[in-house]
């Protein structure tokens, strides 16, 4: 059967994320629609001069030429504000990416060419600064895939959708950037075991590549939002910022495999992150 030409449709970096402006479901509650920030603001950096951006990059679809999923987007976004929120002070910026299409598409990746393009986005829209991208299931391997554009300073991956397909995921594109990895033991759409697969052959090119476990918890991480989310926002904003990380973060990264890619994320981190 002959494949018919895809629609037109472009993707979008969607709203600026600001923080606190309406009420959030929780991290895996099904939303209408992802709350959006105002337009012509800043993106939740308090001052006039966004120094540091990040883009959500939500979930999806292996194969599917539909609109993106609004649930997706709201999955992500508490993620997205919380970032905001911890690092407006600092001029950090995020947007919530609008895919052109819900699936991956095979070949086409289409989730990771609208990733390649969003950092384009920002960058023409903010200036030469600093792009972390955090990616959720299918969004993370959008983040990995889009990571060689020269703008990517770091990936965050959350519960990353990494298929055993005959030909392995790439990693070259991570050399000389930041990466976390954060799965879920108890994952079943995901599979953690091919998260470390991919972050031994990543941490082979580039030292600066950690993974940390989520005992008990499955694919949306709910159980220990808390703490992932204090994870993220740790590694996130010590790249962006080049702030020192919490000491778990830097063992981490310092540590050989496979002890810095089997870290696991400890109950209560956040309460104390310098300590």
């Amino acid at each position: 059967m002959a494949s018919q030409a895809l629609p037109a449709r472009g993707a979008r970096l969607g709203h600026p994320v600001a923080p606190g402006l309406v009420p959030t479901p929780r991290w895996g509650q099904h939303a209408g629609r992802a709350p959006r920030g105002g337009e012509g603001t800043d993106g939740g950096a308090t001052g006039s001069t966004v120094r540091a951006v990040v883009l959500a990059l939500p979930g999806g679809d292996a194969l599917s030429t539909r609109r993106r999923s609004p649930l997706a987007a709201a999955v992500i976004w508490p993620l997205a504000r919380h970032l905001v929120r911890e690092g407006a002070a600092d001029g950090v910026a995020a947007h919530v990416v609008h895919y052109r299409f819900r699936g991956w598409n095979g070949g086409h990746a289409h989730p990771a060419e609208d990733a390649e393009w969003a950092v384009g986005e920002a960058v023409r829209r903010y200036g030469d600064v600093p792009v972390c991208l955090v990616g959720m299931g299918m969004g993370a391997r959008a983040a990995l895939h889009a990571a060689a554009h020269p703008a990517v300073g770091s990936v965050v991956a959350l519960s990353p959708w990494l298929p055993d397909d005959p030909e392995p995921e790439p990693v070259k594109q991570l050399a000389g950037r930041r990466v976390l990895l954060v799965h879920g033991t108890q994952d079943e759409s995901t599979d953690p075991e091919l998260s470390l697969r991919f972050a031994e052959r990543a941490k082979k090119i580039n030292r600066e590549v950690c993974r940390f476990e989520v005992h008990s918890d499955g694919h949306s991480l709910h159980q220990h939002r808390s703490e992932v989310f204090a994870l993220a926002t740790d590694f996130v904003l010590g790249s962006l910022l080049d702030r020192p990380y919490a000491r778990p973060v830097a063992d981490a990264l310092a540590a050989p495999p496979p002890l810095g890619l089997r870290m696991p994320l400890a109950s209560g981190f956040g309460r104390a992150l310098r300590a």
